[in-house]
Protein backbone atom coordinates (compact mmCIF):
# COMPACT_ATOMS: atom_id res chain seq x y z
CA UNK A 1 0.00 0.00 0.00
CA UNK A 2 1.06 3.60 -0.49
CA UNK A 3 0.02 6.75 1.24
CA UNK A 4 -1.60 9.97 0.11
CA UNK A 5 1.72 11.57 -0.76
CA UNK A 6 2.13 9.14 -3.63
CA UNK A 7 0.22 8.24 -6.76
CA UNK A 8 -1.36 11.57 -7.68
CA UNK A 9 -2.46 11.98 -11.26
CA UNK A 10 -0.15 14.32 -13.19
CA UNK A 11 -2.88 16.93 -13.64
CA UNK A 12 -3.26 17.30 -9.85
CA UNK A 13 0.29 18.48 -9.29
CA UNK A 14 1.84 18.82 -5.90
CA UNK A 15 2.29 21.86 -3.73
CA UNK A 16 6.05 21.43 -3.96
CA UNK A 17 6.26 21.03 -7.72
CA UNK A 18 4.27 24.22 -8.16
CA UNK A 19 6.52 26.16 -5.82
CA UNK A 20 9.68 24.97 -7.55
CA UNK A 21 8.32 25.62 -11.03
CA UNK A 22 7.28 29.17 -10.18
CA UNK A 23 10.44 30.22 -8.37
CA UNK A 24 9.65 32.77 -5.67
CA UNK A 25 5.92 32.92 -4.93
CA UNK A 26 4.81 36.51 -4.55
CA UNK A 27 1.55 36.21 -2.59
CA UNK A 28 0.98 38.40 0.45
CA UNK A 29 1.07 35.62 3.03
CA UNK A 30 3.25 32.99 1.36
CA UNK A 31 5.70 35.38 -0.28
CA UNK A 32 8.67 33.41 1.01
CA UNK A 33 7.41 29.98 0.04
CA UNK A 34 9.14 29.66 -3.29
CA UNK A 35 12.46 30.82 -1.88
CA UNK A 36 12.70 28.27 0.87
CA UNK A 37 11.22 25.57 -1.34
CA UNK A 38 14.05 26.18 -3.77
CA UNK A 39 16.43 26.05 -0.85
CA UNK A 40 15.02 22.69 0.21
CA UNK A 41 15.09 21.13 -3.24
CA UNK A 42 17.72 23.00 -5.19
CA UNK A 43 16.95 25.50 -7.94
CA UNK A 44 15.55 23.64 -10.91
CA UNK A 45 14.54 24.89 -14.29
CA UNK A 46 10.90 24.95 -15.24
CA UNK A 47 10.12 22.16 -17.67
CA UNK A 48 7.40 21.56 -20.21
CA UNK A 49 5.41 19.37 -17.85
CA UNK A 50 5.32 22.20 -15.30
CA UNK A 51 4.10 24.69 -17.90
CA UNK A 52 1.42 22.25 -19.02
CA UNK A 53 0.33 21.88 -15.40
CA UNK A 54 0.00 25.65 -15.04
CA UNK A 55 -2.29 25.79 -18.08
CA UNK A 56 -4.47 23.10 -16.56
CA UNK A 57 -4.69 24.81 -13.18
CA UNK A 58 -7.79 26.84 -12.36
CA UNK A 59 -7.35 30.59 -12.58
CA UNK A 60 -9.62 31.46 -9.67
CA UNK A 61 -8.24 32.18 -6.23
CA UNK A 62 -11.18 30.30 -4.69
CA UNK A 63 -14.18 28.19 -5.73
CA UNK A 64 -16.88 30.84 -5.47
CA UNK A 65 -19.61 31.48 -2.94
CA UNK A 66 -20.65 28.75 -0.54
CA UNK A 67 -24.17 27.49 0.03
CA UNK A 68 -25.65 24.94 2.47
CA UNK A 69 -25.38 21.66 0.58
CA UNK A 70 -27.20 18.41 1.35
CA UNK A 71 -25.29 15.15 1.14
CA UNK A 72 -26.35 12.35 -1.18
CA UNK A 73 -28.98 11.28 1.38
CA UNK A 74 -30.48 14.76 1.70
CA UNK A 75 -28.90 15.70 5.06
CA UNK A 76 -27.26 19.13 5.23
CA UNK A 77 -24.07 19.18 7.29
CA UNK A 78 -21.80 21.64 5.50
CA UNK A 79 -21.82 24.55 3.06
CA UNK A 80 -19.79 24.07 -0.12
CA UNK A 81 -19.14 25.91 -3.39
CA UNK A 82 -21.41 25.30 -6.34
CA UNK A 83 -21.19 21.88 -8.04
CA UNK A 84 -19.38 20.22 -5.12
CA UNK A 85 -20.98 17.11 -3.66
CA UNK A 86 -20.35 14.84 -0.69
CA UNK A 87 -21.44 11.75 1.17
CA UNK A 88 -21.45 11.24 4.94
CA UNK A 89 -20.77 7.90 6.58
CA UNK A 90 -19.46 6.06 9.65
CA UNK A 91 -21.36 8.22 12.12
CA UNK A 92 -21.10 8.01 15.88
CA UNK A 93 -23.28 5.16 17.12
CA UNK A 94 -23.73 3.46 13.72
CA UNK A 95 -23.86 -0.33 13.98
CA UNK A 96 -21.16 -2.40 12.30
CA UNK A 97 -19.53 -5.80 12.61
CA UNK A 98 -20.87 -8.15 15.25
CA UNK A 99 -22.94 -5.83 17.40
CA UNK A 100 -20.37 -3.01 17.58
CA UNK A 101 -20.99 0.74 17.39
CA UNK A 102 -18.89 3.43 15.72
CA UNK A 103 -16.91 5.31 18.37
CA UNK A 104 -17.33 9.03 19.02
CA UNK A 105 -15.04 12.03 18.55
CA UNK A 106 -13.64 11.43 15.06
CA UNK A 107 -10.25 13.13 14.73
CA UNK A 108 -6.96 12.78 12.78
CA UNK A 109 -6.96 10.53 9.72
CA UNK A 110 -4.81 9.30 6.85
CA UNK A 111 -5.57 7.75 3.48
CA UNK A 112 -3.90 4.72 1.84
CA UNK A 113 -4.59 2.48 -1.12
CA UNK A 114 -7.01 -0.16 0.12
CA UNK A 115 -7.76 -3.74 -0.90
CA UNK A 116 -9.22 -4.22 -4.33
CA UNK A 117 -10.26 -0.87 -5.77
CA UNK A 118 -11.00 0.74 -2.43
CA UNK A 119 -9.42 3.64 -0.57
CA UNK A 120 -8.40 2.86 3.00
CA UNK A 121 -8.85 5.43 5.75
CA UNK A 122 -7.35 5.02 9.23
CA UNK A 123 -9.13 7.32 11.68
CA UNK A 124 -8.42 8.38 15.25
CA UNK A 125 -11.07 8.63 17.95
CA UNK A 126 -10.26 11.19 20.63
CA UNK A 127 -12.18 9.37 23.37
CA UNK A 128 -10.88 9.72 26.92
CA UNK A 129 -13.64 9.30 29.48
CA UNK A 130 -13.71 6.02 31.39
CA UNK A 131 -17.49 6.03 30.96
CA UNK A 132 -17.69 7.22 27.33
CA UNK A 133 -21.01 6.10 25.77
CA UNK A 134 -19.33 5.23 22.46
CA UNK A 135 -15.81 3.95 23.15
CA UNK A 136 -13.57 2.16 20.65
CA UNK A 137 -14.69 -1.44 21.17
CA UNK A 138 -11.62 -3.47 20.30
CA UNK A 139 -10.91 -7.06 21.40
CA UNK A 140 -9.86 -7.12 25.06
CA UNK A 141 -6.76 -9.25 24.44
CA UNK A 142 -5.29 -6.66 22.07
CA UNK A 143 -5.94 -3.54 24.12
CA UNK A 144 -3.03 -1.68 25.68
CA UNK A 145 -5.18 -0.66 28.66
CA UNK A 146 -8.41 -2.47 29.51
CA UNK A 147 -9.90 0.85 30.64
CA UNK A 148 -8.72 2.86 27.64
CA UNK A 149 -11.69 4.04 25.57
CA UNK A 150 -9.88 5.56 22.57
CA UNK A 151 -8.20 4.10 19.53
CA UNK A 152 -8.58 3.89 15.75
CA UNK A 153 -10.98 2.56 13.15
CA UNK A 154 -10.09 1.48 9.62
CA UNK A 155 -12.53 2.17 6.78
CA UNK A 156 -12.50 0.89 3.20
CA UNK A 157 -14.28 3.28 0.84
CA UNK A 158 -15.33 2.66 -2.77
CA UNK A 159 -14.36 5.86 -4.68
CA UNK A 160 -16.42 4.91 -7.73
CA UNK A 161 -19.73 4.24 -5.99
CA UNK A 162 -18.93 6.76 -3.25
CA UNK A 163 -19.84 4.44 -0.42
CA UNK A 164 -18.33 2.72 2.60
CA UNK A 165 -17.53 -0.93 1.96
CA UNK A 166 -16.20 -2.06 5.32
CA UNK A 167 -15.13 -0.69 8.70
CA UNK A 168 -13.49 -2.28 11.71
CA UNK A 169 -11.60 -1.40 14.89
CA UNK A 170 -7.88 -1.41 14.18
CA UNK A 171 -6.40 -0.50 17.59
CA UNK A 172 -7.96 -0.04 21.03
CA UNK A 173 -7.20 0.47 24.71
CA UNK A 174 -5.56 3.86 24.23
CA UNK A 175 -6.96 7.30 25.12
CA UNK A 176 -7.37 10.71 23.54
CA UNK A 177 -6.12 9.63 20.10
CA UNK A 178 -5.86 13.06 18.54
CA UNK A 179 -3.70 13.14 15.44
CA UNK A 180 -0.88 11.10 13.95
CA UNK A 181 0.90 10.64 10.64
CA UNK A 182 2.64 8.28 8.26
CA UNK A 183 5.01 5.70 9.65
CA UNK A 184 8.47 4.80 8.35
CA UNK A 185 8.29 3.40 4.84
CA UNK A 186 4.57 4.34 4.78
CA UNK A 187 3.73 1.07 6.49
CA UNK A 188 0.82 2.61 8.29
CA UNK A 189 -0.53 5.24 10.65
CA UNK A 190 1.17 6.48 13.79
CA UNK A 191 -1.66 7.27 16.19
CA UNK A 192 -0.86 9.57 19.11
CA UNK A 193 -2.30 10.09 22.58
CA UNK A 194 -2.78 13.71 23.59
CA UNK A 195 -3.06 12.82 27.25
CA UNK A 196 -0.56 11.67 29.89
CA UNK A 197 -3.06 10.27 32.40
CA UNK A 198 -2.31 7.03 34.20
CA UNK A 199 -3.10 5.03 37.31
CA UNK A 200 -3.83 8.15 39.36
CA UNK A 201 -6.66 9.00 36.95
CA UNK A 202 -8.23 5.53 37.07
CA UNK A 203 -6.50 3.82 34.14
CA UNK A 204 -4.55 0.59 34.36
CA UNK A 205 -1.55 1.85 32.34
CA UNK A 206 0.32 5.13 31.84
CA UNK A 207 -0.60 7.05 28.70
CA UNK A 208 0.91 9.70 26.45
CA UNK A 209 2.46 7.53 23.73
CA UNK A 210 2.39 6.82 19.99
CA UNK A 211 1.33 3.47 18.45
CA UNK A 212 1.53 1.90 14.99
CA UNK A 213 -1.54 0.85 13.01
CA UNK A 214 -0.32 -1.10 9.93
CA UNK A 215 -2.01 0.01 6.73
CA UNK A 216 -2.56 -3.55 5.53
CA UNK A 217 -4.03 -4.96 8.74
CA UNK A 218 -7.38 -6.66 8.19
CA UNK A 219 -8.45 -6.65 11.82
CA UNK A 220 -7.47 -5.18 15.18
CA UNK A 221 -3.75 -5.21 16.00
CA UNK A 222 -1.98 -5.38 19.34
CA UNK A 223 -1.58 -1.90 20.82
CA UNK A 224 2.10 -1.47 21.69
CA UNK A 225 3.27 1.90 23.04
CA UNK A 226 6.36 3.29 21.29
CA UNK A 227 7.92 4.66 24.47
CA UNK A 228 11.08 5.86 22.78
CA UNK A 229 9.00 8.51 20.98
CA UNK A 230 8.33 10.22 24.29
CA UNK A 231 5.60 10.48 26.85
CA UNK A 232 3.86 13.84 26.49
CA UNK A 233 0.70 15.41 25.06
CA UNK A 234 1.30 14.08 21.58
CA UNK A 235 -0.48 15.57 18.62
CA UNK A 236 1.09 14.25 15.42
CA UNK A 237 3.97 12.00 14.36
CA UNK A 238 5.32 11.64 10.82
CA UNK A 239 8.34 9.68 9.56
CA UNK A 240 10.56 11.03 6.81
CA UNK A 241 12.17 9.02 4.01
CA UNK A 242 15.12 8.17 6.26
CA UNK A 243 12.97 6.77 9.06
CA UNK A 244 13.37 9.79 11.36
CA UNK A 245 10.06 10.45 13.11
CA UNK A 246 9.03 14.05 13.79
CA UNK A 247 6.50 14.83 16.52
CA UNK A 248 4.40 17.78 17.67
CA UNK A 249 3.28 18.56 21.23
CA UNK A 250 0.02 20.30 22.16
CA UNK A 251 0.61 21.77 25.63
CA UNK A 252 -0.10 25.50 25.46
CA UNK A 253 3.01 27.68 25.46
CA UNK A 254 5.03 24.71 26.71
CA UNK A 255 4.97 22.85 23.41
CA UNK A 256 8.00 21.47 21.63
CA UNK A 257 8.84 20.12 18.19
CA UNK A 258 10.67 16.78 18.47
CA UNK A 259 12.34 14.13 16.39
CA UNK A 260 13.12 10.50 17.13
CA UNK A 261 16.26 9.19 15.43
CA UNK A 262 16.00 5.37 15.44
CA UNK A 263 18.95 3.03 15.74
CA UNK A 264 17.30 0.96 13.03
CA UNK A 265 15.08 3.01 10.65
CA UNK A 266 13.02 -0.09 9.88
CA UNK A 267 12.38 -0.90 13.53
CA UNK A 268 11.86 2.14 15.78
CA UNK A 269 11.00 -0.22 18.65
CA UNK A 270 14.68 -1.22 18.68
CA UNK A 271 15.60 2.08 20.31
CA UNK A 272 16.96 5.45 19.32
CA UNK A 273 17.27 9.02 20.60
CA UNK A 274 14.58 11.63 21.23
CA UNK A 275 15.55 15.24 20.53
CA UNK A 276 13.86 18.63 20.75
CA UNK A 277 14.31 21.46 18.26
CA UNK A 278 16.23 24.52 19.37
CA UNK A 279 17.42 27.67 17.61
CA UNK A 280 21.17 27.98 17.19
CA UNK A 281 22.48 31.00 19.07
CA UNK A 282 19.15 31.59 20.85
CA UNK A 283 18.78 29.00 23.62
CA UNK A 284 15.27 28.59 25.09
CA UNK A 285 13.82 30.77 22.32
CA UNK A 286 10.08 31.39 22.32
CA UNK A 287 8.61 31.35 18.80
CA UNK A 288 5.04 32.19 19.77
CA UNK A 289 5.09 35.90 18.90
CA UNK A 290 7.35 38.39 17.16
CA UNK A 291 8.40 36.10 14.30
CA UNK A 292 8.97 37.27 10.73
CA UNK A 293 7.87 35.51 7.58
CA UNK A 294 10.70 34.03 5.58
CA UNK A 295 13.47 34.40 8.15
CA UNK A 296 15.62 31.27 8.09
CA UNK A 297 16.31 30.28 11.67
CA UNK A 298 19.27 27.90 12.12
CA UNK A 299 18.23 24.74 13.95
CA UNK A 300 20.00 22.67 16.55
CA UNK A 301 18.71 19.47 18.15
CA UNK A 302 18.75 19.10 21.94
CA UNK A 303 18.79 15.64 23.57
CA UNK A 304 15.84 14.52 25.70
CA UNK A 305 17.68 12.02 27.94
CA UNK A 306 14.61 10.37 29.52
CA UNK A 307 11.87 10.02 26.87
CA UNK A 308 9.55 8.03 29.16
CA UNK A 309 9.57 9.99 32.43
CA UNK A 310 7.64 8.80 35.47
CA UNK A 311 5.29 11.77 35.38
CA UNK A 312 3.87 12.85 38.71
CA UNK A 313 6.98 11.75 40.61
CA UNK A 314 8.72 14.47 42.59
CA UNK A 315 11.76 15.88 40.80
CA UNK A 316 11.00 14.14 37.49
CA UNK A 317 11.22 16.46 34.48
CA UNK A 318 8.82 16.25 31.56
CA UNK A 319 10.15 15.80 28.03
CA UNK A 320 9.55 19.51 27.41
CA UNK A 321 11.41 20.52 30.57
CA UNK A 322 14.34 18.32 29.63
CA UNK A 323 14.49 19.88 26.18
CA UNK A 324 14.21 23.43 27.54
CA UNK A 325 16.99 22.73 30.02
CA UNK A 326 19.22 22.05 27.03
CA UNK A 327 18.09 25.16 25.16
CA UNK A 328 15.08 23.87 23.19
CA UNK A 329 12.55 26.26 21.65
CA UNK A 330 8.96 26.77 22.82
CA UNK A 331 5.91 27.06 20.58
CA UNK A 332 2.22 27.47 21.30
CA UNK A 333 0.07 24.38 20.74
CA UNK A 334 1.75 22.44 17.96
CA UNK A 335 -0.80 20.27 16.19
CA UNK A 336 -0.99 19.25 12.52
CA UNK A 337 2.14 17.88 10.81
CA UNK A 338 2.60 17.04 7.12
CA UNK A 339 5.60 15.64 5.27
CA UNK A 340 7.00 17.46 2.27
CA UNK A 341 7.14 15.79 -1.13
CA UNK A 342 10.92 15.75 -0.91
CA UNK A 343 10.40 13.17 1.86
CA UNK A 344 12.51 15.03 4.41
CA UNK A 345 11.07 18.47 5.14
CA UNK A 346 8.11 18.92 7.50
CA UNK A 347 5.29 21.44 7.78
CA UNK A 348 3.62 21.92 11.15
CA UNK A 349 0.94 24.14 12.64
CA UNK A 350 0.98 26.28 15.77
CA UNK A 351 -2.72 26.54 16.54
CA UNK A 352 -2.63 29.64 18.75
CA UNK A 353 0.71 31.14 17.76
CA UNK A 354 1.02 34.59 16.23
CA UNK A 355 1.73 38.17 17.18
CA UNK A 356 -1.78 39.51 16.60
CA UNK A 357 -4.06 38.35 19.40
CA UNK A 358 -7.80 37.84 19.47
CA UNK A 359 -10.06 38.83 22.38
CA UNK A 360 -9.25 35.54 24.11
CA UNK A 361 -5.53 36.37 24.14
CA UNK A 362 -4.58 33.68 21.60
CA UNK A 363 -2.91 34.19 18.26
CA UNK A 364 -4.79 33.13 15.14
CA UNK A 365 -2.31 30.49 14.01
CA UNK A 366 1.05 29.89 12.31
CA UNK A 367 2.43 27.49 9.71
CA UNK A 368 6.10 26.53 10.04
CA UNK A 369 8.38 24.68 7.64
CA UNK A 370 11.35 22.67 8.90
CA UNK A 371 13.95 22.15 6.16
CA UNK A 372 16.81 19.73 6.97
CA UNK A 373 20.23 20.46 5.56
CA UNK A 374 21.25 18.46 2.52
CA UNK A 375 24.98 19.18 2.48
CA UNK A 376 24.73 20.75 -0.97
CA UNK A 377 22.38 23.71 -1.22
CA UNK A 378 21.95 24.12 2.51
CA UNK A 379 24.48 22.99 5.09
CA UNK A 380 22.41 23.39 8.26
CA UNK A 381 18.89 22.53 9.28
CA UNK A 382 16.57 25.55 9.14
CA UNK A 383 13.13 26.61 10.30
CA UNK A 384 10.99 29.09 8.37
CA UNK A 385 7.68 30.75 9.24
CA UNK A 386 5.70 30.65 6.00
CA UNK A 387 2.27 31.78 7.15
CA UNK A 388 0.74 33.64 10.10
CA UNK A 389 -2.90 34.61 10.34
CA UNK A 390 -3.73 38.05 11.71
CA UNK A 391 -7.54 37.82 11.75
CA UNK A 392 -10.19 35.21 12.47
CA UNK A 393 -11.74 35.84 9.05
CA UNK A 394 -8.51 34.68 7.41
CA UNK A 395 -7.94 31.65 9.63
CA UNK A 396 -8.55 30.90 13.30
CA UNK A 397 -7.20 27.99 15.34
CA UNK A 398 -5.85 25.72 12.58
CA UNK A 399 -5.47 22.12 13.75
CA UNK A 400 -5.10 19.26 11.26
CA UNK A 401 -4.15 20.25 7.72
CA UNK A 402 -3.02 18.72 4.47
CA UNK A 403 -1.20 19.83 1.35
CA UNK A 404 -3.39 19.65 -1.70
CA UNK A 405 -2.16 17.90 -4.86
CA UNK A 406 -2.49 21.02 -7.01
CA UNK A 407 -0.65 23.67 -5.09
CA UNK A 408 -2.38 24.68 -1.88
CA UNK A 409 -3.24 23.83 1.69
CA UNK A 410 -6.46 22.80 3.43
CA UNK A 411 -6.65 23.80 7.11
CA UNK A 412 -9.16 22.33 9.57
CA UNK A 413 -10.31 24.91 12.08
CA UNK A 414 -10.80 23.95 15.72
CA UNK A 415 -12.31 27.11 17.12
CA UNK A 416 -14.03 26.22 20.37
CA UNK A 417 -17.12 28.04 21.58
CA UNK A 418 -16.04 30.91 23.81
CA UNK A 419 -12.90 31.63 21.77
CA UNK A 420 -13.51 34.69 19.65
CA UNK A 421 -16.76 36.41 20.76
CA UNK A 422 -19.56 36.62 18.21
CA UNK A 423 -17.92 33.97 16.07
CA UNK A 424 -20.91 33.43 13.83
CA UNK A 425 -21.49 32.88 10.14
CA UNK A 426 -24.44 33.88 7.93
CA UNK A 427 -24.61 30.37 6.50
CA UNK A 428 -24.98 28.81 9.97
CA UNK A 429 -27.73 30.73 11.79
CA UNK A 430 -28.00 29.90 15.47
CA UNK A 431 -24.46 28.59 15.80
CA UNK A 432 -21.57 30.24 17.61
CA UNK A 433 -18.03 28.94 17.46
CA UNK A 434 -17.98 28.41 13.71
CA UNK A 435 -15.51 25.99 12.18
CA UNK A 436 -14.46 25.94 8.55
CA UNK A 437 -12.16 24.33 6.05
CA UNK A 438 -9.88 27.13 4.90
CA UNK A 439 -8.01 26.80 1.65
CA UNK A 440 -4.74 28.55 0.95
CA UNK A 441 -3.52 28.77 -2.61
CA UNK A 442 0.12 28.81 -3.70
CA UNK A 443 -0.08 32.59 -4.17
CA UNK A 444 -1.21 33.11 -0.61
CA UNK A 445 -4.93 33.68 -1.11
CA UNK A 446 -7.04 32.30 1.74
CA UNK A 447 -10.64 31.32 1.15
CA UNK A 448 -13.50 29.37 2.69
CA UNK A 449 -13.81 25.91 1.21
CA UNK A 450 -16.46 24.59 3.60
CA UNK A 451 -18.42 25.67 6.68
CA UNK A 452 -19.84 23.34 9.31
CA UNK A 453 -23.51 24.41 9.39
CA UNK A 454 -24.58 21.36 11.40
CA UNK A 455 -22.79 21.98 14.71
CA UNK A 456 -20.06 23.96 16.46
CA UNK A 457 -17.73 20.97 16.19
CA UNK A 458 -14.27 21.13 14.68
CA UNK A 459 -13.23 19.70 11.35
CA UNK A 460 -10.41 17.14 11.56
CA UNK A 461 -8.40 14.64 9.54
CA UNK A 462 -8.44 16.29 6.10
CA UNK A 463 -6.69 14.17 3.47
CA UNK A 464 -6.97 13.68 -0.29
CA UNK A 465 -7.49 10.37 -2.04
CA UNK A 466 -4.43 8.95 -3.83
CA UNK A 467 -5.68 10.31 -7.17
CA UNK A 468 -6.45 13.72 -5.65
CA UNK A 469 -10.14 13.67 -6.62
CA UNK A 470 -11.78 13.19 -3.21
CA UNK A 471 -11.18 15.19 -0.04
CA UNK A 472 -11.96 13.21 3.09
CA UNK A 473 -12.57 15.05 6.36
CA UNK A 474 -14.23 14.45 9.72
CA UNK A 475 -16.72 16.43 11.75
CA UNK A 476 -15.57 15.44 15.21
CA UNK A 477 -18.83 15.74 17.11
CA UNK A 478 -19.48 15.01 20.77
CA UNK A 479 -20.73 11.85 22.44
CA UNK A 480 -24.27 11.71 21.07
CA UNK A 481 -25.33 9.44 18.19
CA UNK A 482 -24.83 10.98 14.75
CA UNK A 483 -22.75 13.95 15.92
CA UNK A 484 -19.43 12.68 14.57
CA UNK A 485 -18.96 11.53 10.97
CA UNK A 486 -16.62 11.24 8.00
CA UNK A 487 -17.31 13.13 4.77
CA UNK A 488 -16.06 12.46 1.24
CA UNK A 489 -16.14 15.64 -0.90
CA UNK A 490 -15.66 15.81 -4.65
CA UNK A 491 -16.22 18.33 -7.40
CA UNK A 492 -14.55 20.64 -9.94
CA UNK A 493 -11.17 21.02 -8.24
CA UNK A 494 -9.72 22.23 -11.52
CA UNK A 495 -11.64 25.52 -11.20
CA UNK A 496 -9.51 26.75 -8.33
CA UNK A 497 -6.14 26.53 -6.60
CA UNK A 498 -6.48 23.16 -4.85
Amino acid sequence: MKDANEGFKPRRRSFFQRAIAGGVVTGATLSTLGAHMALAHGNRDRDDDDRDGDRRRGRRGDYGDLRPTPDEDGNTYIALPKDFRYVSFSKTGDAFGDGLRVASRHDGMAVFDGPGRTIRLIRNHEVTSLTAPFPVQGPAAKKYDAKGTGGCMTLDFDPHRKRLVRQFVSIAGTINNCSGGWSWGNRGWLTCEENTSGLAQGYEQPHGYAYLVPADAGSAVQAVPMKGLGRFSHEAAVADSRGIIYLTEDAGNNSGFYRFVPNNPYNPLAGGSLQMLGITGAPTASLVVGQQLGVRLPVTWVPVPVPDPALGTAGVMTCFQQGRAGGGAAFNRLEGLFRGEDGRSMYFVSTSGGTVKGPDGDGFGQLWHYVPGDGRYQEEDQLVLVFESSANKTLESPDNFCLSPNGGIVFCEDDAVGGTPDDTHPLAPGLEGINRLIGLGAKGESFELAVNVFSDSEFAGACFSPDGEILFVNIQGGDAPGEGMTLAIWGPWERGPL
